[in-house]
């Protein structure tokens, strides 16, 4: 055995408990009762320590030390180690069992807010999750930017001031464009009442559809749709209401193109420090593009409204370019998991400068909803109406995600990118796609992007696949085609 076989031996038992934790957290927000939220809290604390224990065993310094990169495959996976490796080295045990324990009884704290519309039973809780995070940061940092040090577990690299100026450059074109929208009538909306076993039978064909490989995964129903695991046993989960099926489809598409990168990495690669999704950037631009440059193209919508009419019957609307103008409706909403492509990137923005304020401790957790109602009266208009459309409506912060919000707009510049390849590669994807046949566009994501994992950084996957520098420009460039033209501007 050498070196770098004890080190793969070690990170792939780590891995594999890694993935155990994560089935506590996908069983805690389906099926898990209520009443288990406090143990449940313990056993992810123990989990944790566990897990950390492993992550700074002092044999890995040694096997590191001793270990050959031999080639790019085992210089990755010695890249991740040392990666993983001295972040976990500045995070006290202590501190890493305590997170994993405080935002496993968060979750559960924030759903019971949410459903009372009750901030203030809430803010407590919060409170506790920011100042853990805030030490975590400090530790990571040593010096350096907290936020930036809670954003690389996240997009590994990434800086706030980069994203920053990139989604400076976002905002002006998106807001020119929204406002010359609101100047047109607006599409007809379905209408009726939508059986939810009927959207669960259509969302569960639709994720095949997609490649969504059913004897690895499953779909259930959640407050929030996610998806959770990775290589063989990867789980999706959606909701359902029964006067706006799209929310259950778009959904579940969303939570497909997660799943798949994570189903399609190389299996070689099982168990290993690069056999999963490089970063959320990379991951969101999956299931971003999944979602909205293949899902809600005009071309498929043509196709998709032919299996809602089966099975739903008359949805209120025949002609396939106004159902494509019904599924690409820019309206007014507080949602941002059912926002339109056009606004999407506003509400992250949003959440994005909130959570660098709470962080850097320039906004107290007890100000957070005055400030999120300001900020979102400002960036859309109108005033929120209740919680749970404001600051109560994302579970991210509840977990400890600061830092993630971010990698929501980065994957959708990640998938303009990858979209213009895409079409450059497959000159007749719309034929493809009006007929429903998405594997000419998911086998082309799979093998530029997906079967890769973690081999590659970031930036550097996405460059590989499109052939250019990754910047704001393409996504621009086709959000201002496609409405154009569906709204006649």
């Amino acid at each position: 055995m050498t070196a770098y076989d004890d080190l793969m031996a070690h990170a792939r038992e780590t891995e594999a408990l890694a993935q155990v934790a994560g089935r506590l957290g996908w069983d805690q927000e389906t099926v898990m009762p209520r009443g288990a939220a406090a143990q449940r809290g313990e056993e992810s604390a123990a989990m944790e320590g566990v897990l950390h224990a492993r992550r700074t065993d002092p044999r890995i310094g040694g096997w590191l030390e001793r270990a050959e990169a031999t080639d790019d495959i085992v210089a990755a996976n010695l890249r991740e180690i040392r990666r993983s490796y001295a972040r976990a080295n500045k995070v006290p045990a202590r501190l890493a069992a305590e997170i994993a324990r405080v935002t496993s009884v968060a979750q559960g704290t924030w759903a019971q807010a949410r459903a009372d519309e009750d901030v203030a039973a809430f803010l407590p809780t919060l409170a506790r999750v920011v100042a853990l995070r805030q030490e975590e940061g400090q530790a990571l940092a040593e010096g350096g930017e907290v936020y930036d040090a809670l954003l690389d577990d996240y997009e590994p690299g990434a800086r706030a001031a980069e994203l920053d100026a990139m989604f400076g450059a976002l905002r002006p074109r998106l807001v020119t464009l929204r406002e010359a929208i609101r100047e047109r009538p607006q599409p007809v909306a379905l209408s009726g009442t939508f059986d939810e076993a009927a959207q669960m039978a259509l969302t569960r064909e639709l994720a095949e559809i997609f490649g969504y490989d059913m004897a690895r995964g499953r779909i259930d129903k959640a407050v929030h749709p996610f998806c959770s695991g990775s290589g063989n046993d990867v789980r999706v989960t959606t909701r359902t209401d029964p006067a706006d099926p799209f929310n259950c489809l778009y959904s579940t598409i969303h939570e497909v193109g997660h799943a798949s990168y994570e189903q399609n990495v190389d299996s070689d690669y099982l168990l290993t420090p690069i056999g999963r999704g490089v970063s959320m950037g990379v991951h969101e631009s999956q299931s971003r593009i999944y979602e909205n440059q293949l899902a809600r193209s005009p071309a498929f919508a043509g196709f998709l409204l032919g299996r809602m009419r089966d099975s739903f019957g008359d949805i209120g609307i025949t002609d396939p370019m106004e159902f494509a103008r019904a599924v690409n409706r820019v309206t007014d909403g507080y949602i941002r998991t059912e926002s339109d492509e056009v606004q999407y990137n506003l509400h992250v923005l949003m959440r994005f400068d909130l959570e660098r304020a709470l962080i850097s401790g320039d906004l107290a957790v007890e100000d957070l909803e005055a400030a999120w109602n300001d900020r979102f009266a400002a960036d859309f208009g109108f005033a929120v109406d209740r919680p749970s459309n404001g600051c109560l409506q994302d579970v991210h912060w509840s977990v400890g995600l600061m830092g993630y919000f971010p990698t929501y707009s980065l994957g959708n510049v990640y998938a303009g990118c990858l979209h213009r390849a895409l079409r450059d590669a497959r000159p007749g994807l719309d034929d493809e796609l009006a007929r429903g046949d998405l594997a000419g566009a998911t086998g082309w994501l799979r093998e530029q992007v997906q079967r890769h994992g973690a081999l590659r950084g970031p930036r550097e996957t996405v460059q590989a696949a499109c052939g250019f520098t990754p910047s704001e420009a393409p996504l621009l460039d086709y959000l201002e085609a496609k409405f154009g033209a569906l709204y006649d501007l």
